[in-house]
């Protein structure tokens, strides 16, 4: 007979500086994911608006805000808009490939990279190999990096220029972090396309959802999270579909500086 499910011990971070919102504090609310119930735990707290980062799963606790929102994209209902439809048949030749969770050297050149181009001075700027690893192998749950390549030729394969950690729930694909090619000569858009891939695939696994993190309200980096239609959002009373003001929230906010 298996052991007995154990309800989880939940902790509360120390406040620190919220890295999206200048001015206010953060906390996190986290639990470990361990033993042979790790997967679904996983599923059912990212059903409430949970996030995982290695064996941990963690959502915002912050006293007197609540800008933080979980949000997903409704796979089978998404309808890729004019500017979408382009960029997919832009990078139809790309190779894409799902991969054991094991990090390698090129990934980690790709996400030094990205991290030097689009977040310098960030949480994650002296991150090194072994901390790589540790991110994308230190998973109790079902996990993949999900690379995305040019194409390739008879002597070796295509550069890579993309990737996800990417998670699969009972109830779809919550990716985890993305990063990709942000230099010059890149293809253009390469993280909505990311995005985009992974709708697909959900779809064509006949899963619901694609989780995509956290929404902040006023925040110009997380505002494109809000341009994959129908997405929806939780809130006190669960999930909902974005309403039209809290769209218009996000449009606004990016035009703002980040």
């Amino acid at each position: 007979m298996s052991a007995p499910f154990r309800f989880p011990r939940f902790f509360v971070t120390s406040p620190a500086p919220c890295p999206y919102l200048p001015g206010r504090q953060e906390r996190k609310v986290f639990t470990e994911l361990t033993g042979p119930h790790a997967g679904e735990l996983n599923d059912a707290l990212g059903r409430i608006g949970f996030r995982r980062s290695q064996s941990v799963a963690y959502r915002p606790s912050c006293a007197g805000c609540s800008a933080c929102r979980s949000v997903r994209i409704v796979a089978d209902a998404f309808t890729a808009n004019t500017t979408q439809r382009k960029l997919l048949r832009r990078n139809a030749d790309l190779e894409i490939s799902a991969c054991r969770p094991w990090a390698t050297d090129e990934q980690f050149q790709l996400l030094r990279r990205y991290l030097d181009a689009r977040h310098p001075g960030g949480g994650m700027a002296t991150m090194d190999e072994g901390d790589y690893a540790d991110m994308v192998e230190h998973s109790p749950v079902s996990s993949y990096v999900i690379e995305y390549r040019e194409p390739s030729d008879d002597e070796k394969p295509g550069r890579l220029i993309g990737a996800c950690i990417t998670d699969q729930q009972a109830d779809g694909l919550s990716m985890i972090y993305s990063f990709f090619d942000a230099s010059e000569d890149a293809r253009p858009s390469l993280g909505t396309f990311i995005i985009l891939d992974h709708i697909m695939r959900a779809r064509g696994a006949g899963l619901p959802y694609v989780y995509l993190g956290y929404w902040v309200k006023g925040s110009a980096r997380m505002a494109y999270k809000t341009r994959y239609k129908p997405i929806e959002i939780l809130g006190p009373n669960g999930w909902a579909l974005m309403d039209e003001e809290e769209e218009r929230a996000a449009e606004a906010a990016a035009f703002q500086p980040a």
